[in-house]
């Protein structure tokens, strides 16, 4: 195993730490364009997994412009972003080496966590909770895709 064969697993912790449903989103999109993941996970072909993880990704950007929007830290964020990061660390991780990229998503998903929400709240201070909201789902959401893309291969 190379040094950065990991990479892509650590890199889709540190998106689930900004948005938990982007890299199950991401995923689901890869699965639809053919694209295999190195790491074997059956979930990740299912029709159900598929819709829910678009719909889910979707619903998150929508309903983080809302006011009554929690903190990504509270104890249901971070659960959802130790398993979002879990599942799509592992799918991207080498083959055998599941178990290690969940971990090192996760491990990276919780901490950032935290300081994409501090970086959060200031850009929120100088310009507001939706401008501020869009800019960062654009960089999250692009950020996933690339990652998703980068680690997964095309399907002949």
């Amino acid at each position: 195993m190379k040094a950065f064969d990991l990479l892509p697993s650590a890199l889709i912790g540190a998106v689930a730490s900004a948005r938990s449903m982007t890299p199950m989103a991401a995923l689901a999109g890869a699965h639809l364009a053919r694209r295999k993941t190195p790491g074997t996970l059956r979930l990740l072909t299912h029709p159900v997994f598929t819709g829910g993880a678009l719909f889910m990704g979707a619903g998150e950007l929508f309903g983080d412009k809302m006011k009554s929007a929690p903190d990504r830290t509270v104890f249901l964020g971070l659960l959802a972003r130790v398993m979002s990061a879990g599942i799509a660390g592992a799918a991207l991780a080498p083959k055998g080496r599941e178990r290690l990229g969940a971990g090192l998503a996760i491990g990276t998903a919780v901490p950032l966590a935290y300081l994409t929400l501090a970086g959060r709240k200031r850009a929120m201070s100088e310009m507001g909770q939706t401008k501020s909201g869009l800019i960062e789902d654009a960089l999250i959401v692009a950020a996933g895709i690339a990652v998703v893309v980068w680690a997964t291969e095309r399907r002949r």
